[in-house]
């Protein structure tokens, strides 16, 4: 975790957004996010946000990442496994959600730099990714950090009566299973 300047009396002054783990109590303002996400329409299938118990239990243990700007959840990232063989254990799915309201501050790019410094860290060689077409600003970041497309499902998920496609993401780290 990055430092920051501490006051008289030990207070630290956070001067930028910085990334730690998300706690149980951070939860709230993940689901908002995540939420926030819902209702852009071009985010997920998901109509509605988890409560925390059973996003904690799609989650892996790690890489489960908040950033924080000032004292606010500013966006957060996890991984999903994409199958319980052991042979693919290597391979995880990103979640990655920025707050509407700091969209285009960088905090995208913040919170993939540590998912995939994490994710190398804990032995994920391949990181796979499956975003909406419309969804730019995602597709994007996801180029911009190292992945590429491998492809296209064709209208793997029916959103209000309208199938959507899907873009499929890889990035293959160059550390990890190599």
């Amino acid at each position: 975790m990055e430092q920051y300047p501490r006051l008289a009396g030990g207070i630290t002054v956070n001067t930028r957004p910085f990334i730690r783990e998300i706690k149980e109590t951070d939860y709230p303002s993940v689901k908002r996010i995540y939420e926030d996400g819902i209702a852009s329409g071009n985010a997920t299938f998901e109509k509605t946000a988890p409560g925390w118990e059973e996003w904690n239990s799609r989650k892996l243990p790690y890489c489960r990442l908040a950033a924080i700007d000032g004292d606010e959840v500013a966006g957060w990232a996890a991984l999903s496994e994409t199958s319980d063989r052991k042979v693919y254990k290597g391979i995880c799915e990103v979640s990655i959600y920025v707050s509407p309201a700091l969209s285009g501050k960088g905090i995208g790019k913040l919170l993939m730099n540590a998912l995939i410094e994490g994710s190398e860290k804990n032995g994920v060689w391949t990181l796979y990714a499956s975003i909406f077409p419309e969804n730019s600003a995602s597709i994007k970041l996801h180029l911009n950090c190292g992945f590429r497309e491998i492809g296209r499902m064709e209208k793997p998920g029916c959103m209000n009566g309208v199938w959507r496609d899907t873009v499929l993401f890889e990035r293959r780290s160059k550390i990890v299973g190599v």
